[in-house]
């Protein structure tokens, strides 16, 4: 029976599944109809995963017809970042180095969403081993925001918050170093949570920068995201980072009041830069919060102004490092006709690498090396150290942090292409949070005069997730 997939939620799909209102093998087919029609136009997916989403589907259908227990992901669609492993599946990191690749294992968070019954229907395109912030950078061409296909979908996750706006996956898993997840969310109109650094394992993330990296979802509402952040959160005996906390019922805090609840709003947030549009709707964000028993307390994060410039040496340093096994020798790309090994491994990254990336690798390498070092690398460790005071003595004073996704609303394709400068400045409100490895949630908010949708950023204490999904509820309601 034909369902309408642009208004499916997590909620919605099981309960039509567990009512027989649907198979989820019909509701598969109909996704991949929907995709081969639709997302052509979009380019959110880079490879899709038929047979695999065909056994998932046919595995719960069986569940159903034995009248058994059904997980909490029970049919549910999905689409992942192609920056996560997945056994049998080309996984490209939207890079020509990794055209071919094909895993032999699965990331752990992929791994926990097909036992909780998820069907994981394919990859989505992103920015190049995830560095971006339009989705512009990707070795297979560009995402489009499906508001207005003439603007970017945010980056690095463009694809997977395209996907769920287009309604092409239920919901996507994207990776967020230094505002991946929650800036296309914000450019797309969609929910998009990072979790604490830790929280959630990245065993099979093609690492950019390890200490920064997250795994996280986006969703069509705050209680989708709550609901999958429970399914993928935990310790990972297989990453060494992963921390061993209890996991809450997310889904259940929600129901919390944050009436009385102490939030932060930043001066450093709303200065020069940030688009009139954006602050009136993040403004009439904050007004509801108050409406909603809120006390709004005006803080400060002294040390916000050298956020980018530490990031963008941190973040570099630790992609030259990580981006060094990509040598031509053991996988990947290989250059034909080398005639020495340094030729070999010159040629090969040369021919494979965008021109993003290279820029990247060139940047941390200088700031890593004999001479630099202190300079930069160690410097901007210190920086961060003191970015993340800032938020630790604003959360003795708050419960939860309320700004900006994003400077602006999305902007055109090919708008920021030739200034990179201006590309990384788009993140100067998330990065804050990746170096400081606490939770942050990007919510809708408002649209502009010209309909492009603007997101509210709610950050939070280091594993306090409940608190940020509670007062982004309260954002997201009418």
């Amino acid at each position: 029976m034909p369902i309408d997939l642009n208004s499916l939620t997590i909620d919605s799909v099981r309960a039509a599944i567990a009512a027989k209102q649907i198979t989820a093998s019909s509701l598969v087919e109909q996704f991949y109809r929907k995709i081969k029609a639709e997302d052509p136009e979009i380019h959110a997916y880079l490879t899709l995963c038929e047979d695999r989403a065909a056994q998932r589907a046919k595995a719960i259908d069986d569940m159903v017809s034995r009248g058994a227990a059904l997980p909490p992901l029970a049919g549910v669609p999905i689409g992942i970042k192609d920056v996560m492993v997945t056994k049998g599946v080309r996984t490209t990191a939207g890079s020509k180095v990794l055209e071919n690749f094909i895993p032999p294992y699965d990331c752990t968070a992929v791994t926990r969403l097909e036992a909780a019954g998820a069907i994981v229907l394919g990859k989505m395109n992103c920015d190049e081993f995830a560095m971006g912030s339009s989705n512009e950078n990707s070795a297979y061409g560009p995402v489009r925001n499906p508001r207005d296909k003439s603007r970017v979908p945010g980056g690095s996750s463009g694809g997977s918050a395209a996907a769920v706006v287009a309604s092409t996956a239920v919901a996507t898993l994207g990776s967020d170093t230094g505002g991946s997840i929650r800036q296309p969310a914000s450019f797309c109109g969609v929910v998009g949570l990072m979790p604490t650094y830790g929280r959630v394992s990245r065993y099979g993330l093609i690492a950019f920068a390890s200490s920064l990296d997250h795994i996280g979802p986006l969703t069509k509402t705050v209680k989708d995201a709550a609901i999958l952040l429970r399914v993928i959160a935990g310790r990972d005996p297989l990453d060494s980072t992963s921390v061993d906390m209890p996991v809450p019922d997310y889904e259940a805090d929600l129901a919390k009041p944050v009436m009385g609840l102490r939030v932060g709003v930043p001066k450093e947030y709303f200065g020069e830069g940030l688009d009139p549009e954006v602050r009136s709707a993040v403004e009439a964000g904050i007004a509801k919060l108050r409406s909603a028993g809120c006390e709004i307390v005006p803080i400060s994060l002294p040390h916000t102004a050298y956020a980018i410039p530490t990031y963008y040496v941190i973040a570099t340093a630790e992609a030259s490092a990580n981006l060094a096994r990509f040598d031509g020798v053991r996988y990947g790309y290989r250059t034909k006709g080398a005639r020495t090994l340094s030729e070999m491994y010159r040629k090969s990254r040369d021919e494979a690498f965008g021109t993003e990336v290279k820029r990247r690798i060139m940047l941390g390498t200088y700031a890593l090396s004999s001479g630099y070092y202190d300079a930069c690398y160690l410097k901007a460790q210190r920086v961060r150290t003191l970015l993340t005071r800032d938020f630790e003595e604003a959360f003795q004073k708050v419960d939860a942090i309320v700004t900006p996704t994003a400077p602006s609303p999305a902007f055109k394709l090919g708008e920021k292409s030739d200034d990179p400068l201006s590309m990384y400045l788009a993140d100067i409100y998330t990065v804050t949070a990746d170096l400081a490895g606490i939770p942050g949630i990007s919510v809708p908010c408002g649209k502009t005069a010209a309909g492009l949708p603007i997101g509210l950023q709610v950050l939070g204490r280091h594993f306090d997730e409940s608190t940020v999904l509670r007062v982004a509820t309260a954002v997201e309601r009418p």
